[in-house]
């Protein structure tokens, strides 16, 4: 086991001493050496006009004198340094006390703690926001892949329940359809892959921060336009795009899962017949705006409010054979939303349907545009 040396506070009082010491010595060499030339050496006799004589004391005799004093200067110097180090170095290494305190209970698992330092804005104070912006990131890292695990086991455990059952079934029954049987697994499988691959792009756009490359929003929103054009024809759907530049700094991947996601939810839970969707992007004001509005059935501001929450489906809302959905799209652009440091806004129609709109923050340089007019 190492020894355990002085501590930083023992070191900088130390240090703060000797300085105090050193500083002292020289000033004293200085003030003998300059006067004390002055002095000569031997027996100084002095004579005054009566006759009478007195000796003064000589260089020796001054030395002699002055150096019991200077070391007993020398050593309150260095007991005042010391002490004063002391004290400057608790106050100085306040800071670093409370880092290593957040240091300790984050390595113990508590993950809510923060420093929030207050004080001048020096180094230590941007080393303790540096730290508590870490433990921020580590906390929402840590609850992502937590509900990650939470989510996964909750949803998986139905697809998972229902191959175990086929396959049981098909097991006790030799005459059984193999097609069938089949096409009941891949249903299964294809729901735990949707459900696997959409949890853990949650859990990705939660826990690491996004690119920040210019990526223009009309185009991304055109790509999933024409992604989704078959799955909207085959339903009856009609989709009227709007797409005006709007370039944002952002992860070109997340930002187009983003769009698709968001064109996606509005096909697919649509009116049965003659359902349509209004997808535009504009800029206005330095942000960037993706706006997606859809017929559908009619929505309270409740069931709006639980949209993004996970495996949250709207009432009334279905799914086709097309689309093995988990309830995550738009808890998906939320997270993507989020990541990008936007907002997303969602309101019913009174008539049906839903409108949501993703904002963020516009690309520096770029050229406002006017709000689309409906």
């Amino acid at each position: 086991m190492r020894r355990r040396g002085l501590s930083v506070r023992w070191r900088l009082a130390l240090s703060y001493a000797a300085l105090v010491t050193v500083v002292e010595a020289m000033l004293l060499t200085v003030v003998a050496a300059f006067l004390l030339r002055y002095v000569p050496e031997g027996d100084l006799v002095l004579l005054d006009i009566g006759g009478t004589t007195a000796f003064a004391p000589d260089r020796s005799d001054l030395l002699r004198a002055f150096a019991p004093a200077a070391a007993l200067t020398g050593l309150a110097a260095f007991a005042l340094g010391l002490l004063g180090g002391w004290l400057l170095a608790g106050r100085v290494l306040r800071p670093l006390t409370a880092i290593g305190t957040a240091a300790r209970r984050a390595a113990a698992g508590s993950l809510s703690h923060r420093i929030a330092l207050t004080g001048p804005h020096d180094e230590l104070r941007e080393v303790a926001d540096t730290f508590d912006t870490m433990l921020a990131r580590v906390e929402q890292s840590v609850e992502g892949y937590r509900r990650f695990a939470a989510d996964a086991s909750h949803e998986l455990r139905t697809p998972l329940a229902t191959t175990r059952a086929v396959l049981d079934v098909a097991a006790a029954d030799p005459d059984a359809d193999v097609a069938q049987v089949l096409a009941q697994l891949g249903a299964a499988n294809a729901r735990a892959v949707a459900v696997t691959e959409a949890l853990l792009l949650i859990a990705r756009t939660d826990a690491a921060p996004v690119g920040r490359d210019a990526v223009d929003l009309s185009l991304v929103l055109e790509d999933a336009v024409e992604t989704l054009a078959g799955t909207a024809d085959a339903r009856g759907t009609t989709i009227h795009l709007d797409s005006r530049p709007a370039v944002v700094p952002g992860d070109e991947t997340l930002l187009h899962h983003l769009a698709t996601n968001l064109l996606q939810n509005a096909v697919v839970h649509n009116t049965a017949t003659g359902g349509w969707v209004r997808a535009s992007t504009h800029r206005t004001d330095g942000a960037a705006h993706l706006t997606v509005e859809n017929t559908g059935p009619v929505l309270t501001s409740d069931e709006v409010a639980a949209l993004t929450a996970p495996f949250r489906r709207g009432a009334g809302r279905t799914q086709g054979a097309d689309h093995a959905g988990a309830g995550l799209g738009l808890a998906i652009a939320r997270s993507i939303v989020r990541a990008h440091a936007g907002a997303l806004t969602l309101t019913p129609r009174g008539d049906g349907g839903l409108v949501v709109e993703a904002t963020l923050p516009g690309a520096a340089g770029t050229p406002a545009d006017d709000r689309p007019t409906a």
